[in-house]
């Protein structure tokens, strides 16, 4: 089945995020759509599900124009969807969830044994190993998108979108699925492949379309370089491998000794955990997301309540004291999430800057600010970080995510510190973005800051750090230098020590 977008036009008040967009995906074509964070892809796919309706535009299956009014319409005509983040009920099972909404009765009790007999036959034609009666909560993530998949191809998908598919993936895991992808369209099935991963996809899809703020800039062949790709989508060119020069690493800045962290029911979240990381150094924790990262890095700035052992910074130990106390210790935070821990979104940009240092001079003397130092700090910081906006009173939440990111490495990285904490640096940032953002933390390491980095994505880890530890299960299954292979570590990430 052939799906083709003529003219798709979405606007949000003033804002253009689809800008008369035309795309044609073929009949049994893997089709990866690549932009920028808030280039549109999403608004776009969400409109092709029913989800959005667009201001302008046609949308045709087959060369027939048809009307997607809600997502119910996109299934009715063959268009499922897989979202980046899983639309499944944990403590349902897996047939429980693929019939949800679509539930079968006898004689009003629900019967589930034809769903079951269609999730066999589906699993066994593409080769996924699947127990229909197995809880959501049990089974790892790679099986759960393995369930999405088996719910649009249970109501006859036979266009499919992917959203994001391998962001909480482990290696083994991505590579499964671009297998899978790849039997889908041996099957005839059209896949539409949104993703920010160059490397995936280059290697799976038959055609890329690069959306650069709400316009198509341009269709390529999978045999350009990744380095075209980058600079298709931000406009500009893109240095994807930073220079990570040779750096001397001094005496241990932050040592971590049989450290647990429990949660309010007392079950044991990050177990009897050691670490050693010195200045200069980059040491990153690896692991899928929900292994006991976010935690770590909370309980060193000392925002997690219930934790046992040693961090000790410098030979001071930190741990018990209050966040702030922490911060003047030495310790930058950039938190997994600016929105929510990064920043205050109704503050201006100029008082975001000064979050951590608004009660100490030079900002603040005897209790009162000194509201011309804290002008011009944030015209510096703005203009040495490069961050994108009308006017440092502009609030933070009127920043993109990329700049929103650029104002807390900015208060975060202009004062004085022994260790940096950066907690997923990158997420959701365009690759114009990261690659400032991974110079800003090699800059950190030359000056002989010591850098731990939180990431979920196997390139940065690698690209980054010295040495990567792995943690799986709130445990560490063990510390590799950079060089070590994507197939070892990826064992690492799904626990094998």
């Amino acid at each position: 089945m052939s799906l083709e977008l003529k003219g798709i036009t979405k606007r949000f008040g003033s804002f253009i995020a689809n800008d008369a967009i035309d795309l044609k995906v073929a009949d049994g074509e893997i089709h990866a759509i690549l932009g920028e964070n808030g280039a549109g892809k999403s608004t776009l796919m969400n409109i092709v599900y029913g989800l959005l309706q667009p201001d302008a535009g046609s949308i045709s299956i087959d060369q027939k124009v048809v009307q997607i009014l809600q997502p119910a319409d996109a299934l009715d005509l063959g268009i499922g969807m897989v979202h980046q983040h899983f639309m499944l009920v944990p403590v349902f099972t897996v047939a429980e969830n693929i019939v949800l909404g679509h539930e079968q009765t006898k004689r009003g009790i629900l019967t589930l044994d034809q769903a079951k007999s269609k999730i066999k036959e589906i699993a066994d034609e593409f080769k996924f190993d699947i127990d229909p009666d197995a809880l959501i909560e049990e089974i790892p993530v790679g099986i759960q998108q393995r369930v999405e998949i088996i719910r649009a191809l249970m109501y006859d998908a036979k266009v499919l979108i992917l959203d994001e598919p391998t962001a909480v993936l482990t290696p083994q895991e991505t590579d499964e699925l671009l297998n899978m992808m790849r039997a889908l369209r041996a099957k005839g099935r059209s896949i539409i492949f949104i993703t920010h991963k160059l490397r995936e996809v280059k290697e799976v899809a038959d055609k890329i379309t690069i959306i650069r703020r709400g316009k198509v800039v341009g269709s390529v062949a999978p045999t350009a370089s990744q380095e075209e790709l980058a600079s298709l989508m931000v406009g500009r060119e893109v240095d994807l491998i930073p220079d990570k020069s040779a750096v001397n690493a001094g005496s241990n800045m932050l040592v971590i000794s049989d450290l647990n962290i429990f949660d309010t029911s007392g079950r044991k979240i990050v177990k009897e955990l050691s670490l050693e990381i010195k200045a200069g150094e980059i040491l990153a924790i690896a692991g899928v997301q929900g292994n006991g990262q976010s935690e770590l890095a909370r309980a060193i700035i000392n925002l997690e309540p219930h934790v046992t052992g040693s961090i000790k910074l410098d030979s001071d130990e930190i741990l018990g004291r209050s966040v702030s106390q922490t911060l003047q210790t030495g310790v930058a935070y950039i938190p997994e999430s600016r929105e929510l821990d990064g920043l205050i979104g109704s503050f201006s940009i100029a008082e975001n800057l000064i979050l951590d240092t608004h009660e100490f001079p030079p900002v603040a003397t005897r209790g009162v600010m000194d509201m011309g130092y804290i002008k011009d700090n944030a015209q510096r910081l703005i203009k040495e970080f490069d961050v994108r906006t009308q006017s440092i009173f502009d609030t933070a939440s009127s920043l993109s995510g990329g700049n929103k990111q650029k104002v807390v490495l900015a208060r975060e990285l202009s004062r004085s510190v022994k260790l940096v904490i950066a907690s997923q640096p990158t997420r959701g940032l365009d690759v114009g973005s990261i690659e400032f953002v991974y110079n800003r933390l090699l800059a950190e390491r030359a000056a002989k800051k010591a850098i731990l980095l939180f990431s979920t994505e196997l390139d940065e880890v690698i690209a980054l750090a010295d040495r990567i530890a792995v943690i799986y299960k709130g445990e560490i299954v063990g510390i590799v230098k950079s060089d070590v292979t994507r197939e070892k570590l990826g064992l690492m990430m799904a626990g094998v020590k």
